[in-house]
């Protein structure tokens, strides 16, 4: 259905108010929406939806509750707040779409396979994959020698809790990633240690499925155990991680986050340890680009600390990509999309790939595992020749040993 095939809209009193407070708390602001398409232009997945965001809002004023609910538009959201930084109205476009998610989970609408899939994944298992969580140190088995602080996690006081996540536990094309944080940290002399098996899904993938309720017990027991070590810092190499530890916990315990330890991004603290001249670098010939993950960089502003490790290497050329920070492009990655639609994020990879490649790199850095996956799948399949890296990968790289 075309826009100009739409009828008037409702009067407010005509408006199905329950539905659209449920799905965006300050509903008023969708009245004040003048069509004006910035939403859909930002879309990553527009072109794929049944109706781009700015049909769908049109839809919700008219009222159309089962035309949006029996929609695919809001399952193809890869919530990377593209347009909603961007709406002129300040409508919270992408936040709306997670909460449509919620609506169709509560109200028992269809949803997709994968998602009810996850959700009794992450129930039973306690990650993303369904595999067994005692397995969860199994990224660090080709490390010779095997780090005597992961062997047999203890409760201790150390500087460094490492919060791996699930994509870099159990996707071998990840593993690299928490490998190069601990040799980092090893070559640094610095105490560190992880949970272990206790360690649990994030609930950040339930969070942007819909099912917002099943994040607390993960919250309580995670920092439970984090607070059992008593560190300094607790790092994350994980986008998701990072932004939910910071944004979605503090509301399940003291509202303020303040639980004894700093929580950091791995590029925040990489970026801190060369500063103090704890890390120093080797020269490194390469011209290179940098990906802002979506939840490490619109939705937590870490834009600067990846950008100062990258330039703090001797030799190294750094080319921003036509889109870059707050105006960066996705990957494809995010909203549990790549779970219900491959072929989707394959699409939106390849469009940022194609970026990268424009500006002359050999090699593609970003701080997300999980952007690391989605645009190593894209460079593979299209035969691009590129190196497609994470932040702690080319820093234990180049790390003077």
């Amino acid at each position: 259905m075309s826009l100009e095939a739409l009828p008037s809209l409702l009067t407010e009193e005509q408006l199905d108010r329950d539905f659209m407070r449920q799905v965006e708390p300050e509903w008023h602001k969708l009245l004040t929406c003048f069509q004006c398409g910035t939403c859909s232009a930002s879309c990553p997945a527009a072109e794929l939806m049944d109706y781009p965001p700015r049909q769908l809002w049109q839809l919700m004023r008219l009222g159309m509750r089962d035309m949006v609910m029996n929609s695919r538009t809001f399952w193809l959201c890869t919530q990377c707040y593209a347009c909603q930084v961007r709406c002129p109205r300040g409508i919270h476009i992408s936040e709306t779409m997670r909460r449509l998610r919620e609506w169709a989970v509560a109200q028992g609408y269809q949803v997709p396979a994968a998602i009810t899939n996850l959700r009794e994944a992450v129930r039973t298992t306690y990650n993303i994959l369904n595999e067994n969580n005692e397995s969860r140190l199994i990224w660090s088995q080709n490390l010779e020698p095997l780090p005597a602080q992961l062997q047999a996690p203890q409760a201790s006081q150390v500087e460094v809790l490492l919060f791996t996540g699930c994509v870099s536990s159990f996707f071998p094309m990840a593993y690299s990633i928490p490998q190069s944080f601990v040799q980092i940290l090893e070559q640094a002399g610095l105490s560190y240690t992880t949970m272990g098996s206790e360690e649990r899904c994030c609930g950040y993938p339930l969070y942007g499925g819909g099912m917002k309720d099943d994040l607390a017990e993960l919250a309580h027991h995670n920092i439970t155990q984090a607070q059992r070590f008593a560190p300094q810092y607790l790092v994350a190499t994980c986008s998701s991680c990072y932004h939910t530890w910071r944004h979605l916990y503090p509301e399940y315990t003291n509202g303020d986050g303040d639980w004894g330890f700093q929580v950091l991004h791995a590029s925040e603290y990489l970026a801190m340890l060369i500063r103090q001249g704890r890390i120093k670098m080797t020269p490194l010939d390469w011209v290179v680009t940098y990906h802002d993950p979506c939840d490490l960089g619109r939705k937590n502003g870490v834009y600067d600390a990846p950008r100062a490790i990258i330039q703090s290497i001797p030799g190294i050329t750094f080319k921003e990509m036509a889109n870059h920070r707050e105006d960066a492009m996705c990957c494809g990655g995010g909203g549990d999309v790549a779970m219900m639609e491959a072929d989707v994020t394959e699409h939106i990879a390849e469009r940022r790939l194609a970026q990268a490649v424009d500006t002359g790199a050999t090699a593609i850095i970003s701080s997300c595992q999980q952007c690391k996956r989605t645009l190593l799948q894209a460079a593979r399949k299209t035969k691009t020749r590129i190196r497609v890296l994470d932040v702690t990968e080319l820093v234990w790289q180049v790390m003077e040993k």
